[in-house]
């Protein structure tokens, strides 16, 4: 991994991981449901991550359903001392591959016993209460009871540190009054702004942000302006795209994710791009 600042640790709970993670969705099947095409390939994802010095995995168990966690198990279990796996729950896969909220207590504790069952632990180090919203990203209202849940799995021992995904500042506030919260993780990249607000307060107290879809996910991100910048620095347009983001604010933990070996090398080798002032300028004129 480079010793570039703009990729080196921040602190995610008590545990610095380095700025530069992976995200594991992509190693389920298509649609992130079933299994991989090829499951080899997958391991020897998870394996060269770990060889490149990420010490960072996104994961949840219901990508696949399930697949995922078994496919790190698998890969990476006895687990390195300094890898923090970090987990989400709150949602289902219907068995047309469906995304559906599952945010009842009985179904918060049965998702937290699930990761712990396919993971192979005894206890997760950090898990994101995913609030569904609406299908085009958060919505407000109260998440207290919800979270009421998660704050008591982790009295019991099972969870060191909680965080939210797919929330808006209001539920952020609501949430640090009810228990710690050590990340947020919400849709966010060069183009998708409206969290420009959040990202500077939480990083005022120390608090990261995981952005998902820094790529654009489902949508790759497309711009003229972003193309333009790669071709001048000679790298790809994602590479640009993930060196903004590590430059945008300090708290900022990256995930992208992959089933390629070529590209994961790719992904990571965005933390010793530069990019120069004009570049910067240019970037920041897309959104």
């Amino acid at each position: 991994m480079s010793t570039n600042p703009q990729s080196d640790t921040y602190l995610l709970g008590d545990r610095p991981v380095r700025r530069l993670g992976y995200g594991a969705m992509q190693l389920a099947g298509p649609g992130v449901f079933g299994p991989p095409k090829d499951r080899d390939a997958a391991l020897a994802v998870l394996r060269e991550a770990i060889a490149q010095g990420v010490n960072h995995i996104d994961t949840s168990d219901f990508y696949g359903p399930h697949i995922t966690n078994q496919l790190i198990r698998e890969a990476l279990a006895p687990y390195p001392a300094d890898l923090v796996l970090v987990t989400k729950i709150g949602a289902r896969r219907g068995a047309d591959a469906s995304w559906l909220p599952a945010e009842s207590p009985d179904e918060l504790r049965q998702a937290v016993h699930d990761n712990l069952r396919n993971l192979g632990l005894d206890v997760l180090d950090v898990v994101n209460l995913r609030i569904m919203g609406n299908i085009h990203g958060p919505s407000e209202g109260s998440i207290e009871d919800r979270l009421a849940t998660l704050a008591e799995l982790q009295r019991q021992g099972l969870v060191r540190h909680i965080g939210l995904s797919n929330v808006t500042a209001a539920q952020v506030a609501e949430a640090r009054g009810i228990c710690k919260i050590v990340c947020v993780q919400n849709h966010y990249n060069l183009v998708h702004r409206q969290d420009d607000a959040l990202i500077d307060n939480l990083a005022k107290d120390g608090i990261a942000y995981v952005p998902f879809f820094p790529l654009g996910g489902f949508t790759p991100l497309q711009s003229s302006a972003l193309s333009d910048v790669a071709g001048q620095l000679g790298a790809t347009p994602m590479q640009v795209a993930l060196a903004w983001l590590l430059r945008r604010a300090p708290n900022i933990l990256l995930i992208p994710g992959t089933s390629s070996v070529g590209h994961l090398r790719e992904n990571l080798a965005a933390g010793a791009l530069e990019l120069p002032a004009n570049a910067v300028a240019a970037l920041e004129q897309v959104a």
